[in-house]
């Protein structure tokens, strides 16, 4: 199975030390899990690479399925 493209993007991103990355097949800007942890906490907007578990992120918010 392949992967989605805007991983290949994170990780384009992560390696040249950027805060984000433009999703290719959205054109949404999306921040990086680097860029997260060096904010410190989740900001609740349920972002595709929080690593807080997306602790902040309204109820309803987290039971919406990603893509």
């Amino acid at each position: 199975m392949n992967s989605p493209p805007w991983k290949e993007a994170h990780a384009r991103a992560i390696e040249a030390g950027a805060d984000h990355y433009t999703d290719p097949q959205t054109g949404y800007l999306v921040f990086t899990e680097v860029y997260h942890l060096r904010r410190g906490n989740c900001c609740g907007s349920a972002c595709r690479h929080c690593p807080f578990e997306h602790k902040n992120v309204p109820r309803k918010s987290q039971l919406t399925p990603k893509k």
